[in-house]
């Protein structure tokens, strides 16, 4: 049984044991709660763990001096990637870098490296990182299973920026990002939108919002809505995860 605390400042929360199923997700704390959308804390962070997780659109989120802390958000912040907005400028930067051969988009090349830059480059608003060394390390392990994946922009064969996402099935949760040179992060969300209409992936989670996240298309849903969507998309057969050229003109109108 999961034990929980209280205080007179914060409404209860479950203190799951290893392997324990989460609560329902209508028992996240409300807006009007200290945390909005927390909904347990303790558990493990192995594969089995967070791929149920995922599932029901439930992922951790803590900080060093925490407990694995869980939640679940309400409104969720989604990028239907019909949706997904390329700014004229970044569709001109794209075309010709591609043109020229000195862009490339790679899936899965270099998982640890993209998670590693990602845990030193803080979200939009916020000014430190969740992505704690335990974080790393179950990811790596999640990225081995085939749930976890690295979107990687390559430019004049140096990594300069991508982010990393979650896939059960035909959805996909976005994690992270990072840049080391302008726009390279949006390159690589641009290849994950491409990616992910060649194969039948109608939206990438985003969790929280952001104006950032809203400038790009992601638009915040119910929860209610939000987990229709999972339970129609989850069960899916999953995709294979590698990056096809040909992709590009899903978001950049035409053929290179």
């Amino acid at each position: 049984m999961s034990a929980s605390f209280t205080s007179s400042a914060q409404p209860v929360l479950p203190w799951l044991a290893p392997g324990e199923p989460f609560p329902s997700t209508q028992t996240a704390w409300s807006a009007t709660s200290p945390a909005p959308g927390l909904l347990a804390a303790g558990g493990v962070l192995d594969v089995a763990t967070l791929k149920a997780a995922y599932t029901r659109g439930i992922f951790p989120w803590f900080s060093d001096d925490q407990p694995i802390l869980w939640w679940s958000t309400s409104p969720r912040m989604v990028l239907q990637t019909a949706d997904f907005v390329l700014s004229a400028s970044l569709r001109k930067q794209l075309r010709s870098m591609l043109k020229k051969g000195t862009l490339h988009l790679r899936i899965n090349a270099s998982f640890e490296r993209v998670i590693r830059a990602c845990a030193g480059s803080p979200r939009h608003g916020q000014s430190g990182t969740w992505i704690t060394e335990d974080i790393i390390q179950a990811y790596i392990k999640l990225h081995h299973s085939g749930h976890a994946h690295s979107v990687e922009t390559w430019i004049d064969g140096a990594l300069v920026g991508g982010l990393y996402a979650v896939s059960v099935g035909r959805m996909v949760y976005g994690e992270s990002m990072f840049s080391q040179v302008s726009n390279a992060s949006k390159m690589a969300l641009a290849g994950l939108v491409a990616h992910c209409r060649a194969n039948s992936m109608p939206a990438i989670d985003c969790q929280q919002q952001t104006s950032h996240l809203a400038s790009l298309g992601a638009r915040p849903v119910p929860r209610r809505v939000f987990e229709d969507w999972l339970v129609q998309l989850t069960p899916q057969a999953p995709t294979s995860w590698g990056f096809l050229p040909s992709c590009w003109s899903l978001v950049l109108g035409a053929a290179i």
